[in-house]
């Protein structure tokens, strides 16, 4: 499987606010934004059409409601690593011609890996849909695995952890934050695994796991582009309708327990370039809590830590000189629990202590006068109009619908959520801080160089937290 080039991780990570902003409400057929249409095939499988006929080109995907947080524990990394050998042929296809095909048809291809999903896509002419349809419905079935190209594929992504993870102080200290804010919830799992255990996954734990999880009555197929539903259907009944209906078990997930203490993570190495500090707190998502606080915390992280004009930027870059860079994140687009978190990065000779104790300041401000109406309102209006540039995208269509289905959300809820968040009050979002910011539901993480340490630095960014992997 390929790495998406720098440009594309900065395409998603760009469209990744306008995807949560999108992600939730019927206002959107209102507005106009996607008016999607929807059918469902007779083994099960979803259908969602996106139109946008501004090029002849269309974005098609195919997403599974499987990810990290449903392996089985011991055998980390096995979504992933799966991920990977979908590449690896067919009866039809030999190793490698999927992407080879579609790159020869002017098309990019690609997928990825969160906890709660895995997604694969292409994106080409519409002329070329078909050609790709068939490919995909060929590899939900008919994926042929051996030790050959498995062990091999197995080493690559050992690899893949040791440069992304292991080499990178910033991602160390990410996995060991989520870690420890997830007691036993597997989102402390980490995507890419545990390396002793990816090191044991075997050719019979990935024909395994595809076998139980990849069906089409556990998959969506969203296509956005130059194409009308009569024209789709026909395509999708005849590649993927063909395919029998699998036995899904439903998700296994257990309860994360009470927590009673906050958690501290201090990562020190020599390879680090720029101290920081972060901050994790458990927080709702859109499934596991109630809609309306989730809205409310998308309207608290735009009011705290989004962009220049921010609380936190203002507070600790501007006016107090401590930090050259601050902000929070919040993705509530999640089976289970989400995590609403900040960070920021300290001016040279600021201890990570004082910026610690100053970032604890303005939550305790926060927290004791809330929120102003005006920056309740410039916050709404930010978000709203960030969703007017939605439609723009193919890809992103095609991706805030996805994975809103598959973590168990609906076409409808992504469709309603302008009236969600304009129905957001000051009450709301005030209660909302009050109920999420508990220190003892928390993890903070310091990420820095030990005093006196010699040796290269490298450049190291601020623990924002893992979404997906490619």
């Amino acid at each position: 499987m390929k790495f998406p080039s720098r440009l594309f991780r900065r395409h998603w990570q760009a469209l990744l606010p306008v995807m949560v902003f999108i992600l939730f409400a019927p206002g959107l057929a209102r507005a106009a934004v996607f008016n999607p249409e929807t059918m469902t095939l007779a083994n099960g499988m979803e259908v969602v059409l996106i139109e946008n006929h501004r090029a002849p080109v269309v974005s098609h995907m195919v997403w599974y409601r499987v990810g990290a947080a449903d392996e089985v524990p011991g055998i980390s990394g096995i979504a992933h690593f799966l991920e990977h050998l979908m590449f690896k042929g067919t009866e039809n296809l030999a190793p490698g011609d999927f992407s080879k095909i579609v790159a020869r048809n002017g098309g990019n291809d690609n997928a990825f890996t969160s906890w709660d999903y895995t997604a694969y896509f292409q994106n080409i002419a519409r002329d070329r849909l078909d050609m790709v349809m068939e490919m995909e419905a060929d590899r939900m079935r008919n994926l042929q695995l051996s030790d050959d190209v498995v062990l091999p594929e197995r080493d690559v992504i050992i690899e893949e952890r040791r440069s992304r993870i292991d080499n990178s102080p910033g991602a160390l200290l990410g996995e060991q934050m989520r870690s420890s804010l997830f007691m036993q919830h597997p989102y402390g799992r980490p995507i890419i695994g545990w390396l002793h255990e990816m090191q044991q996954l075997s050719t019979e734990d990935a024909l395994a796991f595809y076998r139980r999880w990849y069906a089409p009555n556990n998959a969506i197929l969203v296509v956005a582009g130059d194409i009308t539903m009569d024209e789709l259907k026909p395509l999708a009944e005849k590649y993927y309708g063909a395919i029998p209906a699998g036995e899904i078990t439903a998700r296994q997930r257990v309860l994360e327990p009470t927590q009673h203490a906050p958690r501290k993570v201090v990562l020190q190495d020599t390879r680090v370039g720029q101290p920081s500090m972060s901050r994790y707190y458990l927080a709702p998502s859109y499934r596991s809590g109630d809609p309306e606080q989730a809205a409310a915390l998308e309207v608290l992280s735009e009011i705290l830590g989004s962009g220049t004009t921010s609380r936190l930027y203002r507070a600790l870059v501007i006016d107090q000189a401590l930090a050259t860079g601050a902000g929070s994140f919040y993705d509530p687009v999640a089976v289970d629990m989400a995590t609403f978190g900040f960070y920021a990065v300290p001016r040279d000779g600021v201890e990570l202590a004082d910026l610690e104790a100053a970032l604890d300041g303005e939550i305790a401000k926060l927290i004791t006068d809330g929120i102003s109406e005006d920056e309740l309102d410039r916050a709404r209006l930010k978000l709203l109009d960030s969703a007017v540039f939605a439609r723009d995208s193919l890809s992103a269509a095609a991706r805030v619908l996805g994975e809103a289905l598959a973590v168990g959300l609906s076409v409808d809820h992504v469709e309603s959520w302008p009236d969600r968040i304009n129905a957001v009050t000051l009450d709301q979002v005030n209660e909302a801080a009050k109920a999420v910011l508990i220190d003892r539901q928390s993890v903070t993480g310091w990420l820095e160089r030990p005093a006196g340490a010699d040796g290269p630095a490298l450049p190291t960014a601020p623990v924002t937290g893992e979404t997906e992997l490619h």
